[in-house]
């Protein structure tokens, strides 16, 4: 009865929801209060109230109960006392209308503004949905009775006045038109002037009023429909329809892609049609000057009142636009959508045109400035040039007012950029003999703003091969050459490069040829000397084994290395000793060899920067981007000389990213953004990596013209950009200083998933904690969460406990092409088995990807064409450049509290051509193990790129679910990866780490009919860690089928088999990993592929500096083991007499434990059963198309234990070691109104959910009973999945991802 007791305190609570924003509203304050309205935005059953002048949010309600808000409509008036605001909101969604008191309190002391929302009236469930809603006054016209009456428009184009003051329906009226809607929008304040235009699923617009039959007095209610016109033209279904404020105009969108303006007296479409959307239109909105559309394409474009497109915004991802709202005001610009991100936009009016403002700060003059120059001996510009004219082939900001310029003809200017508008033009130097200047480099050693002094230093190269240094003293107003010193750094035609490094300074030079040769040199003498000269000495030569251009060079002097990126993506390092740097000049034979390299870094696309981070005493981060619209990061380890990938971030934006930089954070409301700066096509962009949002745009012809940008501190507030077109350079200069007011553009909410979720799993931050340690249930104050989406994204986001709110979501990657990623699952928990193998093989001299200090946690995601992605989870690392932070209020207030969590691409696994899914090919054979052989082995495939290049892989991976294993002795660690396809077949694979090589392990029959969840089981039968008793551990895997059975198998044999042999052998020597995961635009898939199993080459040798050109590597290496020996790629001739691939059939099959298919399964240690032997007891959950829990349970008992009343033992056709017996605790058997789709349970609680919103928490008795407790209805549409997490002993944490996520907290 106690126990009884203590359960009733158990409840659920809604936490918040993270998905689509199917609504926006302003609020406008009175202007003492505010003069930028606030923003009310419908997530789910929620509202949120944004303070749009700080970016903050001020409140979130709960207003619905598992109905989505489609619509908030705010009274005009308001209700003032002392300094207190009351308005009306009236919140709609489906058939639910409710109405609420809205609260504004100004604090007079502070001025802080507080608010709160109360419901005033919910009205009874109408019979259709609601379209829009609007405040009527009644017929007297009176102010104190303006919002009496509230006007409803519904699906079925009929119309309900509600009576406000006495609660009651007064009437409904009916249009003649009676037909289905998807949209409706009412205009007017009264009933006489009300206008309803109704947009019908047969493309047409009809437009109709009431007309009152006695006179417009309510309390009659005798009103009839008096239809007005009928607008035609679209050719397909009207899915939005705005009124201008004067009710003269309105605008409509449609199925058609197009916008039409309609003029009501006149009937007909007022200009152009307005075309630009690629796909369908959700909504619009109009003003006086402009009209702004939002679509399926993600893009809102901004229109001209004469059909003109004058911006284009594409910030957000997915499946679309939902909503844009434009205040002519304040130029507030907004926009929200699928992704959950909500985005302001300024635009700023410039005579007869609307643009983006790239600047957007509030309440600020245009500070857009716009310079046109020529080289000041080119007086008159005519377009036309030849071989003697003089042009510019280089230019370089180094302030927001300072440019230098390079020509053909050996002359370097120096160009001030006045703010008149003119540009004052100086002569520095003109290199000896002319020659024409090839590469320029700038170190700028600052502005001193009191002074006005000037210290840079340019570094020339020409064609002849002569290497120029130029320092620039004097001030701003009359700067001058000081130093001018020259020396032959290359023969002619063979200098393409010169580097400054900031690390290094002023002394050492960088100089480059077209193969890949690079040189450093010294500057010695004193820098307060008067000479002209100094002497250059040269002081290494770094040989680069690719032979390729050089294109971007950084140094760290702590780290002792140089960074080398060339034309074809590679990534290069070199020593860099302090010895070196204090040496003398060297011989030049002496050639330095690399210390480590990356190849293909960016594919085969030009690496544009580098840049390197201390992270440790002995590690450093290294950032790097490329012509591929890819920003990548390394991991450097100083002490172990390795280079290892660590992550990347694909800009889909941009084609080519020039470089990265971050701002600076001046208040806490705006953050610490990252930038990215590059090209998209002909234009030059600046994204905001942060917000993900785009900061400026300027169309410039491309990146191969000579350009340069300069950023300040502020990015959005202080950019300039420079180009040369036609001989004409071009100056783009949006420049505000000491200003501290809120940036925009601005994300208020946090981007999530574009599209629908179909997988989720908590991410286990502690390694060493058992299955049932209390460890392992205790967590910090964050929680976070890895999802699976349709779009093919894999994000990592963090609950924040303590704020109740999502604060952060991290892009960790997309699978390969965007396939979709059905199932995501998290290991941690490793499983030591004995090992009987001699002499296992000493790796300690190998590159190691994951660290044997500790257990590693994997995140390993599947989904369609067969692609399986594992991910390493790396804890307390810096945060990376480019990593998505922003929290709900607009900037991060809990994540510097928490140390941050991400994970590391590991490696990617997907078919090559003719790889069945259920018959695991036989793979090549490789030479006997005991021969020490080098020969590359790749996976299997075909030998041809064509081949590759036509395949289209149909199969998905429907489920997946992952163990880790490790042989006592052995550095190896094995994650075993079971996948079941939608082909019908079920397969057990394995990832070898550290070296990341995929195997096929073995095939799981007979399956008649696709899996559709998969789970697996541990069991250990003897104590762990006792002495050096031998592990003994029983891995059993446990599917659910599309025809509703539930099967077992057994996979230690084959586990142990395989972990064993693998153990015995060098595999390093065999097989090169994929070192990077494809994007596609060139990285790793531009080139053609060569597959080593027909042309085998030669592995370099370990301690080998030179490249060479080795082939590409496949998208993952693969073996097979059978019996004793690998089998390698392309060496078939024995392949007849190769034994067949081990196959292992199913222990035992629960038939009709469900009517229809199994869509989910848990297991967990039954409450009352011991830690490991005799009596060890699993619970199995699951849930499927026929509305049913299912409860079994099994029991592992050993030999020595010889019960005869067990009387259904599973046949597992093996060495009697143990036994396996089933039980069937039923179930129930309409646990939901619709299909489960997740469910999760611990000794306990069971919790599921279904496609009926809820979630339902189940107590579970000691014989396997289930008893309903609680359910609550979520705000998810189309929930797909859950998860759980057992906080502490009276605390749980529930997520349920469908169309968005949200979490539900069950405690007690």
């Amino acid at each position: 009865m106690a126990e009884e007791n203590s359960r009733r305190k158990w409840n659920p609570h809604a936490g918040p929801y993270l998905g689509e924003v199917s609504s926006l509203a302003f609020l406008n304050l009175p202007q003492h209060v505010s003069s930028i309205p606030y923003l009310l935005a419908g997530s789910g059953s929620e509202i949120l109230l944004y303070d749009l002048s700080s970016g903050e949010l001020i409140r979130s309600f709960q207003v619905f109960e598992g109905v989505r808000v489609h619509g908030t409509v705010c009274s005009k008036s308001f209700v003032h006392s002392a300094e207190r605001y009351t308005y009306k909101l009236v919140i709609f969604g489906e058939k639910k209308v409710k109405i609420f008191s809205l609260i504004v309190e100004l604090a007079s002391s502070s001025g802080e503004i507080s608010v709160n929302l109360e419901n005033f009236e919910s009205l009874p469930r109408l019979s259709n949905w609601v379209f829009d809603v609007c405040f009527l006054q009644d017929s007297t016209g009176s102010l104190e009775e303006e919002d009496k009456l509230l006007a409803i428009g519904c699906s079925d184009n009929s119309l309900s006045i509600w009576d406000v003051k006495e609660s009651r329906m007064a009437f409904e009226i009916q249009s003649p038109e009676r037909c289905l809607l998807y949209t409706m929008r009412l205009w007017g304040d009264s009933i006489s002037t009300l206008r309803i235009a109704s947009g019908t699923i047969f493309n047409e617009i009809i437009v109709w009023r009431a007309v009152g039959l006695d006179g417009d007095n309510v309390d009659h209610g005798h009103y009839s429909a008096s239809h007005m016109l009928r607008l035609t033209g679209h050719e397909g279904s009207i899915f939005r329809i705005v009124w201008s404020l004067d009710g003269s105009k309105i605008v409509s969108v449609s199925d058609d892609r197009s916008a039409r303006i309609w003029e009501i007296d006149s009937q007909e479409v007022v200009g152009p049609v307005l075309f630009g959307h690629s796909v369908r239109v959700w909504d619009c909105c109009i003003s006086d000057s402009l009209i702004v559309t939002a679509g399926e394409d993600c893009t809102c474009r901004v229109w001209g009142v004469d059909g003109t497109q004058l911006e284009v915004i594409k910030e957000h991802i997915g499946r679309g636009i939902w909503r844009c709202l434009y205040d002519p005001n304040s130029s507030l610009l907004v926009t929200a959508g699928f992704d959950s991100a909500i985005k302001v936009h300024q635009l700023h009016n410039r005579g007869s045109e609307t643009s983006l403002d790239a600047v957007g700060v509030l309440n600020s003059p245009d500070k857009l400035e716009y310079f046109s120059t020529c080289l000041p001996n080119s007086t008159k510009h005519t377009g036309l040039t030849d071989s003697k004219s003089e042009y510019v082939r280089c230019l370089q900001f180094t302030q927001e007012d300072t440019i230098y310029v390079a020509t053909n003809h050996g002359c370097l200017y120096h160009a001030r950029l006045l703010s008149s508008g003119n540009v004052r033009w100086t002569e520095l130097v003109r290199i000896p003999e002319e020659g024409p200047i090839i590469t320029m480099d700038v170190m700028s050693g600052g502005k001193v703003r009191e002074s006005c002094a000037l210290d840079d230093w340019v570094a020339l190269g020409d064609g002849k091969g002569n290497m120029t240094i130029v320092r620039v003293i004097g001030d701003m107003y009359n700067p001058h050459a000081g130093l001018n010193q020259s020396w032959k750094a290359s023969p002619e035609r063979q200098l393409l490069g010169a580097f400054w490094c900031k690390s290094l300074g002023y002394r050492f030079v960088f100089s480059c040829n077209p193969r890949g040769l690079l040189k450093l040199w010294k500057l010695s003498g004193s820098l307060e000397s008067a000479a002209e000269t100094y002497d250059v000495s040269l002081l290494a030569e770094f040989s680069s084994g690719f032979g390729k251009r050089i294109m971007c060079v950084d140094a760290s002097v702590e780290d002792e290395v140089i960074l080398c990126g060339d034309l074809r993506g590679n990534i290069t390092l070199f020593p860099l000793t302090k010895d070196m740097l204090h040496g003398v000049s060297v011989s030049s034979e002496l050639k330095i060899p690399s210390l480590k390299y990356f190849k293909g870094a960016h594919g085969i696309s030009t690496v544009s920067s580098l840049s390197v981070a201390r992270l440790t005493s002995n590690k450093a981060e290294i950032c790097s981007t490329g012509a591929d619209g890819c920003i990548c990061y390394f991991e450097y380890d100083r002490e172990m000389q390795t280079l290892e990938f660590m992550g990347l971030k694909q800009l889909k934006e941009l084609n080519l990213v020039q470089s990265v930089c971050q701002g600076v954070q001046f208040s806490e409301d705006h953050p610490n953004n990252d930038y990215a700066a590059g090209f998209a096509s002909t234009d030059f962009i600046l994204w905001n990596l942060t917000a993900e949002t785009k900061v400026t745009q300027i169309s410039c012809g491309g990146w191969r013209r000579p350009h340069s940008f300069y950023l300040g501190e502020i990015p959005e507030w202080q950019n300039c950009f420079a180009y040369v077109k036609d001989d004409v350079i071009h100056i783009h200069r949006h420049w505000v200083g000491g200003q501290k007011t809120k940036v925009f553009p601005l994300n208020l909410h946090t981007q999530f998933h574009g599209r629908e979720l179909h997988s989720l799993c908590f991410i286990s931050t502690d390694t060493k904690a058992g299955f049932d340690s209390e460890e392992s249930k205790i967590s910090d104050r964050s929680s976070w969460i890895a999802t699976g989406c349709e779009d093919g994204s894999v994000r990592l986001s963090r609950y924040a406990s303590e704020f109740g709110n999502w604060s952060t979501s991290e892009l960790l990657g997309e699978h390969v092409g965007g396939s979709a990623v059905r199932s995501v699952c998290c290991v941690s928990n490793m499983h030591m088995m004995s090992s009987d193998v001699p002499n296992l093989p000493d790796m300690c001299d190998q590159d190691y990807a994951v660290d044997d200090c500790e257990s590693p946690r994997l995140l390993i995601s599947v989904g369609a064409k067969r692609v399986v992605t594992s991910w390493l989870l790396r804890n307390g690392r810096h945060k990376k450049k480019g990593e998505s932070c922003i929290s709900d209020n607009g900037h991060n207030r809990a994540s510097s509290e928490v140390s941050p969590v991400t994970f590391q691409w590991l490696a990617t696994d997907m078919p090559t051509k003719y790889r069945p899914c259920g018959k695991i090919e036989k793979s090549p054979k490789l030479e006997g193990v005991e021969e020490d052989t080098s020969a590359n082995v790749t996976k299997l495939g075909s030998n041809t790129y064509n081949e590759r290049e036509n395949y289209e892989d149909d199969w998905r991976y429907m489920a997946a679910t992952a163990f880790l294993v490790k042989c006592v002795g052995s550095r190896l660690t094995i994650c075993f990866i079971a996948v079941a396809c939608s082909d019908a077949t079920l397969t057990l694979r394995a990832l070898v780490l550290p070296h990341r090589l995929w195997f096929d392990v073995a095939s799981l029959v007979p399956l008649k009919s696709p899996v559709l969840s998969l789970q697996h089981a541990v069991v250990p039968l003897d104590p762990p860690h006792e002495g050096n008793t031998p592990y003994s551990d029983v891995y059993l895997l446990i599917s659910g089928a599309t025809d509703g059975s539930i099967g077992f198998w057994d996979v230690t044999k084959c586990v142990e088999a395989f972990v064993k042999q693998v153990s015995s052998i060098h595999i390093e020597k065999y097989i090169d990993c994929q070192l990077r995961p494809r994007t596609g635009r060139g990285s790793q898939g531009g080139r053609k592929w060569k597959l080593l199993g027909s042309k085998i080459s030669k592995r370099a040798q370990e301690n080998s500096n030179s490249v060479g050109e080795a082939a590409e590597e496949d998208p993952a290496s693969s073996l097979e083991l059978t019996n004793d020996h690998p089998q390698e790629n392309g060496k078939n001739e024995d392949a007849d007499s190769l034994p067949e691939t081990s196959e292992i059939k199913t222990s035992h099959v629960v038939k009709n434990a469900h009517q229809s298919g199994v869509n989910c399964l848990h297991v967990s240690r039954s409450n009352s059963s011991p830690s490991y032997g005799n009596g060890l007891m699993f619970n199995v959950i699951s849930g499927g198309d026929d509305q049913a829990l299912h409860c079994l349970s099994f029991n592992i008992l050993s030999s020595s234990n010889n019960r005869a009343t067990i009387s259904e033992i599973m046949d597992l056709n093996q060495t009697p070691s143990y036994r396996i017996m089933l039980t069937d605790r039923g179930g129930i058997a309409s646990a939901h109104s619709s299909a489960i789709k997740g469910v999760w349970m611990d000794t306990n609680w069971v919790f599921s959910t279904g496609l009926d919103q809820r979630v339902r928490c189940w107590f579970l008795e000691k014989d396997g009973k289930l008893i309903e407790h609680a359910h609550i209805v979520i705000s998810v549409p189309e929930p797909e999945a859950l998860d759980a997490k057992a906080i502490d002993e009276n605390r749980y944490q529930i997520a349920v991802a469908g169309r968005g996520i949200q979490m539900v907290e069950f405690s007690g």
